[in-house]
């Protein structure tokens, strides 16, 4: 029986991925002269959450976990930036499908976080 990469499991990876679909979705329709502009740089940050996680998942201590899940809180607050310059670019609507999702993906990374770090504590 072959090994299931932890990171299939994690609720908060399985939602980072749908975020990387959405972002390819609507930079799809962005102007062409931004494709090497803000187009790529909203897919590279949006790639970088789920795959940071990812990273973090087989780590095997909770401090290699955390610093990746930071990091991928890192990318999605870029990425978040970088979708505000987008609506005021009206290049997407002022309301979209990724402000609720957003909000959702960060607070479950900012709870696996401190949940970690917490354990982390305990064991000290």
């Amino acid at each position: 029986m072959a090994l299931r990469p932890k990171h299939y499991d994690l609720e908060v990876w399985k939602e980072a991925m749908r975020l990387v679909r959405i972002v390819y979705s609507l930079t799809r329709e962005f102007p062409a002269d931004e494709r090497f502009g803000l187009s790529a740089q909203m897919r590279r940050a949006a790639i970088s959450v789920p795959s940071n996680i990812a990273e973090g998942a087989p780590c095997g201590t909770r401090p290699g976990l955390v610093r990746y899940l930071q990091i991928a809180r890192g990318s999605l607050i870029e990425l978040d930036t970088q979708l505000w310059l987008a609506r005021d670019l009206e290049f997407i609507p002022k309301q979209d499908e990724l402000a609720d999702r957003f909000v959702s993906l960060f607070a479950k990374l900012n709870a696996l976080i401190t949940s970690n770090k917490r354990a982390t504590k305990e064991r000290k």
